[in-house]
This record gives structure tokens, C-alpha cells and sequence, in this order.
């Protein structure tokens, strides 16, 4: 028998050798995250220089 059948997802308890919390977020996420402030912060940067443009006319 394997662990999996033995495993119940609403029980209290975790492995011995595993830690309950996490102590990183995943790679992924992270690369995501940066990759969506960067974005972000260039179309707002281009929206800022279309009105200063359009407002020095």
C-alpha cells in the first residue's frame, strides 16, 4: 500500500520531514510578478508621455 491511500486532505496532520509553511515562493511566480511590474510600469510611463505630449501643444 502506498501513502496515498492512506492520505486524508482534512486531517490535522502533515509528514514528519515536511515543513507546514513555505519558506520561498515559486520561481514562476516571482518571474510573473516581476515581469508584470515591469509591463506595468512601462505602459504607465508611455500613457505619462502621451499627456505630457499632447499638453505642451
Amino acid at each position: 500500500m502506498s501513502d496515498s491511500e492512506h492520505y486524508d486532505p482534512l486531517g490535522p496532520g502533515h509528514r514528519p520531514n515536511e515543513d507546514p509553511q513555505e519558506k520561498r515562493m515559486p520561481r514562476g511566480v516571482v518571474i510573473r510578478l516581476f515581469a508584470y511590474l515591469v509591463a506595468g510600469h512601462v505602459i504607465a510611463a508611455f500613457l505619462y508621455l502621451l499627456f505630457v505630449v499632447a499638453g505642451s501643444k
